[in-house]
């Protein structure tokens, strides 16, 4: 009877796994690749506690969305509805905005890494982003949240293996020196004002903004029609704490790898264009790793910046579309009917042609 109790626990934890890992998907895109690399490459291991910080703080408020819907069988809009009427028209407006220019803006740079590998360099990187983009947008219109699911695990769990490979090969090397220091003692210092322009964005997109708390909350009703299983709140907890502490372990990997190939030339990292940081940022790693590096850093970044541009297009149009009806007042916000399926598709369409307009 024991022993028939804990396969039921343990299968229920299956089932349930999923959108805390999607989640880690979108969070580990820009502010790990970009920033994470770039505060290791500048500061050391000077940030390492700041950035262990923000994760710290932003927790509880990233956390909500899960236990919210898990006690109450309700997604976070219909909470947000329920406190305040202006709360969800001033939520789309915001997802409105930045949804379209953070789509297109992962989707831009996961076209920049393509171009690194050989059969995709002698395309233009735009081009690459807009098939990125279609791409992405074919696998979330006809594969649904089953697609999205299934990618999201696949390219988390090679992201995190390739970026822990990349961090164990540099240690071995000993390349790190007198990094420790930079832990108290970097040179230059992160903590001055002319430095804002840099750590205010750092925290703000680490490990992703707060609104980001209503995705793992409208997931998880897909993946309960999924499995045919509703998430107790142990179950939940334990799947939104998986997909955290990969962000986290991450994030401090990217920063390693930022500290032991390019401390001390990575001034000029954030200087020119997106084009110039992608291919920086290749050529440091391969020049203190090795060419081999490249078959590593490359498929771990396009991974990172992969699955954001996947679980964004899908989260965007997904917070909309379930806003939509909660405001029209002809669902819950759940995507299980097929008018709501069919909206959402609608506002997947809708992403994609304006994402194409921002690029």
């Amino acid at each position: 009877m024991r022993q028939s109790s804990s396969l039921d626990r343990n299968s229920g934890l299956i089932k349930s796994l999923g959108p805390g890992i999607i989640l880690a998907g979108a969070c580990i895109g820009g502010s790990h690749l970009m920033s994470s690399t770039t505060a290791g490459a500048k500061y050391g291991f000077a940030l390492v506690g700041l950035i262990l910080l923000t994760n710290l703080i932003k927790y509880p408020f990233l956390l909500v969305g899960t236990r919210f819907t898990a006690v109450t069988g309700k997604s976070l809009l219909e909470g947000f509805q329920e406190t305040n009427p202006i709360y969800l028209p001033l939520y789309v407006i915001v997802g409105l905005v930045t949804g379209t220019f953070t789509i297109s803006a992962v989707s831009f740079v996961s076209g920049l890494l393509l171009t690194n590998i050989p059969i995709f360099n002698v395309f233009p990187p735009m081009d690459l982003a807009i098939g990125v983009l279609m791409v992405s947008g074919l696998i979330l219109i006809f594969g649904k949240y089953k697609a999205l699911d299934k990618i999201s695990k696949v390219l988390v769990a090679l992201l995190t293996l390739l970026t822990a490979v990349a961090v164990v090969s540099l240690l071995l090397k000993n390349t790190s020196g007198n990094l420790a220091n930079t832990l108290i003692n970097s040179d230059p210092s992160p903590w001055q004002l002319t430095n804002l322009a840099f750590l205010i964005p750092l925290m703000g997109w680490m490990p992703g903004p707060v609104e980001l708390c209503v995705w793992p909350s409208l997931w998880m009703f897909s993946r309960a029609e999924e499995t045919n299983h509703v998430a107790s709140i142990r179950e939940a907890e334990f799947d939104f704490n998986l997909g955290y502490i990969i962000t986290v372990i991450t994030a401090i990997f990217f920063v390693t790898l930022g500290a032991l190939t390019m401390y001390g030339e990575g001034s000029g990292m954030m200087s020119g264009s997106g084009i110039s940081f992608a291919q920086n940022l290749i050529n440091l790693y391969t020049d203190a790793m090795g060419g081999w590096a490249k078959w590593v850093i490359v498929p771990a970044a396009f991974a990172a910046m992969f699955s954001t541009t996947l679980t964004c297009l899908d989260a965007y149009p997904r917070s909309i579309s379930a806003s939509q009806g909660l405001l029209l007042k002809t669902n819950n916000s759940t995507s299980s009917k097929k008018k709501e399926r069919d909206r959402l598709r609608s506002w997947t369409v809708i992403h994609i042609f304006a994402s194409l307009i921002a690029l």
